[in-house]
């Protein structure tokens, strides 16, 4: 992974701006049924607690885990009873510890206790105010709005903690605001709404009521291009970090889209990824946790920043003597 270094010059003197790369530091997981095992990892959060929340789609369950991988507890099975899930995908975590999944072949959301007890739900399938097809993004604003991304149907909803109705904006299409497959949603630390527009190949922003605010992105592998890109997570400190299903990478940006940089490849070994799904961040974007879908296991990685100390630009010109 390249390291890189970020250079202003003032008026007399060079000033270190924060650079920062990622690197591999730890996984956990395996394929399975069992506490710690998967099978097709799709979803990840971060509690306040720090404790990691995993959404294993094809087992149906909820997994929990200390922040460095050990099993804590589960809850779920196949079915559509309350509790019970169809291929649940993403899900998030309020700051009272409220766990909200996206079930999304169950077309609902669900809402649980830090330990998984069940607390409700909503949803069905279809095209109204309370209705989705295939929901596989949740999020929450810091009031405890819920945020939805309602894949088939090319929108994004917004509730109340309970599942009351807010809003909702989006069609299909490829202009500002319509969406094409939105696959996930965030929100950022000022309010802002943030959607993977997976077949639209890029990420659009939003004002918490839906008014678009702008976009970046197309197809292709470079930087800042998009191949089917999935999932997205915005760390406290405002770094955007999406997930490509088909680049099997995570790349991060500003919170208006100018590119950082980005790790990973196929394969399986550290830092390697086989169609990478959530992404969650801890320790305000410190660490990076990603679902490895089919390698079944999580993956997190550390921030490793570097940075020059004010020196004379004479210094400067002699290190690249």
């Amino acid at each position: 992974m390249k390291r890189l270094s970020i250079i202003a010059i003032g008026s007399a003197s060079l000033v270190s701006a924060a650079a920062a790369t990622y690197e591999y530091e730890g996984q956990w997981g395996r394929l399975g049924v069992g506490n710690g095992a998967f099978m097709e990892v799709s979803g990840v959060a971060v509690a306040p607690n720090g404790n990691v929340y995993v959404s294993d789609a094809s087992n149906n369950c909820i997994q929990y885990f200390t922040p460095t991988g050990s099993f804590l507890g589960r809850w779920g099975k196949p079915g559509n009873a309350p509790g019970q899930f169809n291929r649940p995908f993403n899900l998030t975590v309020a700051s009272s510890g409220r766990v909200y999944v996206a079930d999304t072949y169950n077309n609902r959301v669900q809402y649980f206790t830090a330990a998984g007890s069940y607390l409700g739900q909503w949803g069905r399938l279809g095209t109204g105010l309370k209705e989705f097809d295939k929901p596989r993004g949740v999020a929450l604003a810091p009031s405890g709005n819920v945020f939805v991304a309602d894949s088939e149907n090319d929108r994004i909803l917004r509730f109340k903690p309970n599942g009351s109705y807010l809003g909702r904006w989006g069609r299909s299409g490829k202009g500002d605001g319509q969406f094409d497959f939105p696959a996930d949603v965030a929100l950022a630390p000022d309010g802002r709404v943030y959607v993977v527009d997976g077949a639209n190949a890029r990420i659009q922003y939003f004002t918490a009521y839906g008014t678009f605010l702008g976009k970046w992105g197309s197809w292709g592998s470079g930087n800042g291009e998009f191949f089917y890109p999935v999932a997205i997570a915005i760390s406290l400190d405002g770094l955007v970090f999406v997930t490509e299903d088909f680049n099997q990478r995570v790349q991060y940006f500003t919170k208006d889209g100018s590119f950082l940089g980005t790790w990973g490849s196929f394969g399986r070994g550290p830092g390697e990824f086989n169609h990478p799904r959530g992404v969650a961040t801890a320790n305000f974007g410190k660490r990076v946790y990603v679902a490895d879908r089919w390698n079944d296991r999580v993956q997190y990685f550390r921030r490793v920043e570097y940075g020059l100390e004010p020196c004379s630009l004479g210094r400067v010109k002699a290190l690249f003597k």
